[in-house]
């Protein structure tokens, strides 16, 4: 196996690879090459080790990446910045590269554009030196953020493997995302994918279909990489009508994507979409485009799939792992041949809500937290669309406050206190107050008894 990354990231980009554009400036490897090289100078001369990196700019993201490796430094990528989430990880690290500063008492280094400085060559690994490596974290089934190392090793032979069976497809192709970089999706399709292999990136997400039309019209070899809700969205922006200008590839990840979304994707822009399944712990372990119901998902290349006979659970041993051994995965599957196979359920209880893997045991803790709850449960509803609800026992401070106002406004302070860790899309959607949740005599969860409570609310 080539090491596509580790190449490209010893070497850096040529002078006139492009690297990132946007609808007002362009970044040349030249340009590139320079930012690194100073920031990695700073980064060299700085004592902390443990760095947070969080930026909306992709192309300046990038710069922060590759410095950050190249001084062997441990970057830390949050889901999102918001204030409960960093005061989660605060003892995680110990300093900050991002736009502005995010955490008082913390180093901190900007990432910004700058036009005036001197050129300079890409910054030389001393022989006697590693590359830095990543930390991602992601909601463990016991509530609890789980920490996800990423070894330049693992992410290497990720991007190799993308480009030995996705090139073909990709003439010279241009990537524009509606993912963040800040999961692993995004950051392996749209930031070190792109860069290994030589291909310009948007440094924006894409949040319109307007905006899509108009880098589609622009360029004639496209790859974009979206996820299941925002394609259907863009389905029905464009009215599941043929569009003239088409992406030459779409990825799709972080979720199951309807047949309904794939056939309508595939009626505007005259393809199916590749769906991609994986996980921030093992990276990406089949695709497929799904033609039916029935469409099977096919294994990369490397992996190497086999079944828990006692659930059916995915057992998986791959190379984007940190070690040889053999993961058990919380998917329920089927096992059709050594690499097809069909996904059949989460095993646990963590979701994915708008293509956001999300910790239901996670989430109740924090509401539990709260002076109005005495106890939660939440539950996935998957009519019209998957959402939550949140079923509420409340304390008696909390029923004298139901008492003194409206529902609305508990439900609203009881989403303020999510916000501090959780995004907006991700929050319960229905709220139920009640006297006792359902359990039978062991105190076990009625869950039919609570789904009907739904039904009825």
């Amino acid at each position: 196996m080539t090491e596509l990354l580790k190449s490209w990231l010893s070497q850096g980009p040529s002078g006139h690879q492009l690297i990132s554009f946007n609808h007002h400036d362009i970044v040349t490897g030249e340009r590139f090459a320079t930012q690194v090289h100073h920031l990695h100078k700073q980064l060299v001369a700085s004592g902390e080790q443990r760095w947070l990196l969080a930026c909306d700019s992709s192309d300046q993201f990038a710069v922060g990446l590759c410095a950050a490796l190249l001084a062997g430094k441990q970057l830390i990528l949050p889901a999102n910045t918001q204030s409960g989430t960093l005061s989660e990880l605060a003892h995680e690290f110990d300093a900050v590269l991002a736009p502005q500063p995010l955490c008082e008492g913390k180093s901190f280094l900007a990432l910004e554009k700058e036009f005036s400085q001197p050129l300079a060559p890409w910054p030389q690994l001393p022989t006697d030196s590693d590359f830095g490596e990543l930390i991602l974290f992601t909601s463990g089934s016991s509530g609890s953020p789980k920490a996800v190392r990423k070894t330049l090793r693992q992410l290497d032979a990720e991007v190799t493997v993308l480009e030995q069976t996705f090139a073909k497809h990709l003439p010279h192709c241009s990537v524009i995302a509606t993912v963040s970089h800040q999961h692993i999706y995004g950051l392996l399709f749209k930031i070190l994918w792109p860069l290994a292999a030589s291909r310009p990136f948007l440094s924006d997400l894409v949040e319109y279909s307007e905006t899509l039309g108009y880098y589609t019209a622009l360029f004639p070899n496209l790859c974009l990489v979206s996820s299941p809700a925002q394609l259907s969205l863009l389905a029905d922006a464009l009215g599941v009508e043929r569009q003239i200008h088409t992406p030459s590839l779409i990825f799709s990840s972080g979720g199951p994507l309807s047949l309904e979304t794939a056939q309508n994707i595939r009626q505007c822009y005259g393809s199916l979409p590749i769906e991609v399944y994986g996980t921030t712990e093992t990276g990406g372990i089949g695709y497929r485009r799904q033609h039916s119901v029935k469409t099977l998902w096919r294994a990369f290349a490397p992996m190497v799939l086999d079944v828990d006979p006692t659930d059916n659970a995915l057992l998986l041993r791959s190379p984007y792992l940190e070690n040889d051994q053999v993961l058990r995965c919380e998917d329920k599957i089927m096992l059709v041949d050594k690499d097809l196979f069909r996904l059949e359920g989460r095993l646990d209880r963590t979701v994915k809500i708008e293509e956001k893997r999300l910790s239901l045991t996670q989430m109740e803790g924090l509401l539990n937290n709260h002076p109005w709850v005495q106890r939660s449960h939440l539950v996935l509803l998957e009519a019209p669309s998957q959402q939550l609800g949140a079923i509420v026992e409340l304390s008696d401070y909390g029923k004298q406050q139901l008492a003194a106002e409206e529902k609305l406004s508990i439900n609203n302070g009881l989403k303020a206190h999510l916000l501090t860790q959780f995004e907006r899309v991700t929050l319960p959607r229905h709220w139920l107050y009640v006297d006792k949740i359902p359990t039978n005599p062991e105190g076990k969860l009625l869950r039919q008894e609570i789904l009907q409570l739904f039904n009825h609310d």
